[in-house]
This record gives structure tokens, sequence and C-alpha cells, in this order.
């Protein structure tokens, strides 16, 4: 009894999981993001350890007032002082244009730029781009800072951007963004409790909006924008289901860690093969060519067809190979 197959001259279509349905490393992300929302309220509230994460905060609480900053300008106002510091917290203090969006902007714009950082916990070759906005955004508060504790933690946590690059082929970057995606995103519980806990100098935005709005309390400023947080992380962890469905092995492949060449599905006369022989081969010999080259992706499959001398093969194709130098050797061949 032959075995069933597809029919000749189909390649077979791998599974694919719904968009929205996490595959088992996509879970892990979610798993991940909910334990690093738990540590960092710990951490963040923890005498002596919230000082470790010092680097962090300032990063996070410097880009908090950036965004007010920003609206600032942009609707007229004037910056007459800016304060980032990891115990006090930040404060800008501004005259002129638009409070409501002013104050606004501080909670948006640090809620959706951890958002985007959680995505880099999906994807390795994004958490290589965002490490360089990280890199040069955990020096910059340095430049009102001037406890030599900070600095110094500083100095490691750069250290620990640029060996993660190198550990288990930058795995380990894609939860180091995640760590600052849910340290942003959820900055407004980490503002609240400084005012809750430790009566900071600097009050929460929260507290600002009470000011602005006598009539309402802080709980309910506080509630609302705890609300808004939640529902863009969930967006985001969405997004990041449906754009970035790479196992780990892809993802490696993807930025480029073992694969120095292209590997493709090529229709070539059969004799062309003859002459590169390193770098073509047929399908039963697929185990040989990736011992002695590279390893192909999971998800490339294919049968060999036989017609008028030409067969379906699997190509890797190396730097040194040209389609011009292809040409020549197909030039006298016909089907």
């Amino acid at each position: 009894m032959s075995e069933s197959g597809p029919p000749a001259g189909v390649l077979p279509t791998p599974a694919t999981t719904p968009p929205l349905v996490p595959t088992h490393d996509q879970v892990v992300v979610l798993y991940v993001t909910v334990v690093y929302a738990v540590v960092i309220f710990g951490i963040w509230n923890i005498p002596g350890a919230r000082t470790l994460i010092n680097p962090l905060k300032l990063f996070t609480i410097g880009w908090h007032e950036l965004c007010h900053i920003i609206a600032a300008i942009l609707t007229g106002g004037t910056i007459l002082s800016v304060t980032i510091d990891p115990f006090l917290g930040g404060a800008t203090l501004i005259e002129g244009g638009k409070p409501p969006v002013i104050l606004s902007a501080g909670y948006i714009g640090s809620t959706i730029f951890g958002g985007v950082f959680i995505l880099g916990g999906f994807d390795t070759l994004v958490a290589k781009i965002l490490s360089f906005v990280l890199g040069i955004g955990l020096v910059t508060p340095l430049v009102l800072v001037r406890d030599k504790l900070t600095i110094l933690l500083t100095v490691l946590y750069e250290g620990l951007l640029v060996g993660f690059w190198f550990i288990a082929h930058a795995q380990a970057l894609r939860w180091y963004c995640l760590f600052v995606g849910v340290m942003n995103v959820f900055f407004v519980i980490w503002d609240i409790a400084d005012d809750k806990f430790f009566r900071k100098a600097n009050d929460s935005d929260c507290t600002q909006f009470h000011i602005m709005f006598p009539r309402l309390p802080a709980h309910f400023w506080a509630c609302v924008w705890i609300i808004f947080e939640i529902g863009i992380c969930i967006a985001f962890l969405l997004l990041g289901i449906v754009s970035f469905k790479l196992s780990d092995g892809d993802m490696n492949t993807q930025a480029g860690k073992k694969t120095s060449g292209t590997i493709g599905l090529c229709i070539i006369p059969d004799d062309i093969q003859s002459c590169f022989p390193a770098y073509m081969t047929h399908v039963d010999d697929e185990e040989r060519f990736k011992s002695r080259h590279t390893q192909l992706p999971r998800r490339t499959h294919g049968h060999l067809y036989h017609g008028n001398s030409v067969s379906v093969s699997f190509c890797y194709i190396t730097p040194h190979v040209s389609i011009a130098a292809l040409h020549t050797c197909s030039h006298s061949y016909h089907t």
C-alpha cells in the first residue's frame, strides 16, 4: 500500500496558529508580564530594595516628565523647572499652556511607551532596536542626578544591556525590555504608591488632578487611569500575539545569529546543480546538508518532482553565489 501524500506538484501547507491564539512561547510572555507587575510593585515599595531599581525608575520618571514637557510646549506653555529624582519623584513646573492636556500627557505617554517596550518581549529583533532607546534613556537622567550609588547602578544596568546582546542569542534582551515595558505601562500604580507609602515631596498626577478638579477625589482619578493602563496593556499584548508568531529558533534566525545566506525553494534544471554542488541539495540529502551548512527552518518542507528535466530542490545560496552565476549555468537548458 502506497503512502498518501500531497498531489504531484503541490507542496504541503504548514499548520498555522489563529492570529489571536497565543503560541506556547507567547503564553510564557503573558505569564512573565503578570509576574513582572507583581515583582515591580514589591520592589518599588520595599525600602532598600527600591534603591536597586533607581536607574530604571529614573528612566521611567524621566520619560513621564518629558511627555509633560512636550505637551506644554505644544500648547504654548513655558517650562520653568524640571525635577527627576528617584526618591522625590518627578516634577515639571510649567507656566501657561493647557493644564488638563499637559497633566494627561504624562500618564498617556508613559502607558503607550511601556506598551511599545512590551512588544520587545515578543520579538528579539524589536528588543534589539528598543535597547538603543533604553541605553540612551538610562544615561540621560544622570544630568540631573548626583547620587553616586545611582550612577554606579546605572553603569551596571548599561553593562547588563550590552551583555544581554550576547547571551542566548539576545533572548535575554526580550525579558529586559518586557520588564521596562511593564514598569512604564503601569506607572500610575507606582506613582500612587509613592504618594501613599512614602509621602514623596512631589505629588502624583492623580493628586494634581484632584487639585485641578476638587469635586473628584484622587482615588477616582487613580481608578480611571489604572483602567486606562490595563486596557492599553491588553491592547499591546494582543498586538504582540498577532504580529510576532516566531518561535525562539525562528527569532534567532531572523536576528542573523546563525544564517549567513538565504534559504529558499527554487525550480532548477537538473544539471545546473552540478555547477554548485556545495550549495544545492535535493530533499533526500537534507540531513547531510543541514549538518554541513545550516539548520533549515522547521517549516521548510517539500517534495522532489521530476519532469522535463526539471526538479524542485531546496537551495542554500551563500552571499558568494550570485544570480548571474546561476544564469551562466542555465542558458543551455530547456524544459
